[in-house]
């Protein structure tokens, strides 16, 4: 595991630079199946997309379905499929950088494969980390997970418009997320009802303007 972690993370650090050469922000998405990322993406990247060229690689185990949803946008996308694996590998994005004009690329959002765990462990080269959690998840993600959260740069809370329908404990959730890192951003969005989505526009923006 060691071996393996090196020979990723020396990849990582040479997608690093080159990415810091050509000016491009990477941002790595990290959730369970289901919280929301694809459609996160949907809705960011329609905001985004006339001021910012943007790029996507999707990572998914099978299938290019997520892929297929941003299609609309006609952003140029790269589907990686891991045939198993639980998460992308710096390798895996070195192979799929090629495609992307990266001189006429202001941002590119890496949608990692659905899981809290592997992908946190895995450094892609990414400028940072975002996490993203659902209030259909349970409120315990930060402290069963926190290696995740530690690391985020961001984190954006989706589906609050469901709480009244779930167990969630806003105030546990808060209570172990500032036991885990309690200066990390948190956006409380709902994506499908467009809920408070505008702070998280301003923010990623901000992001993008001084990459």
């Amino acid at each position: 595991m060691k071996n393996v972690l090196d020979r990723n993370q020396n990849k990582a650090n040479e997608i690093r630079l080159l990415l810091q050469e050509k000016k491009v922000l990477m941002v790595n998405i990290i959730s369970s199946p289901g919280a929301g990322k694809t459609t996160l993406l949907d809705k960011t990247i329609e905001n985004l997309r006339n001021r910012y060229r943007i790029g996507v690689i999707e990572g998914d185990i099978t299938t290019d379905r997520d892929a297929q949803r941003l299609k609309k946008h006609d952003i140029p996308i790269v589907v990686i499929n891991t045939e198993g694996g639980c998460h992308l590998d710096s390798h895996s994005i070195s192979k799929a950088l090629p495609t992307f004009d990266l001189t006429n690329l202001d941002v590119l959002f890496v949608e990692n494969v659905g899981n809290l765990v592997c992908p946190s462990h895995f450094d892609l080269g990414e400028s940072f980390k975002l996490a993203v959690v659902s209030t259909t998840e349970g409120d315990d993600k930060p402290i069963k997970y926190p290696m995740l959260f530690r690391e985020a740069k961001a984190i954006v809370l989706n589906k609050t418009d469901l709480i009244p329908y779930t167990n969630f404990n806003m105030k546990g959730f808060m209570n172990d997320l500032s036991k885990v890192n309690g200066k990390v951003p948190l956006f409380e969005v709902s994506c499908t009802q467009n809920t408070n989505m505008d702070h998280w526009y301003n923010w990623i923006s901000q992001q993008i303007n001084t990459r």
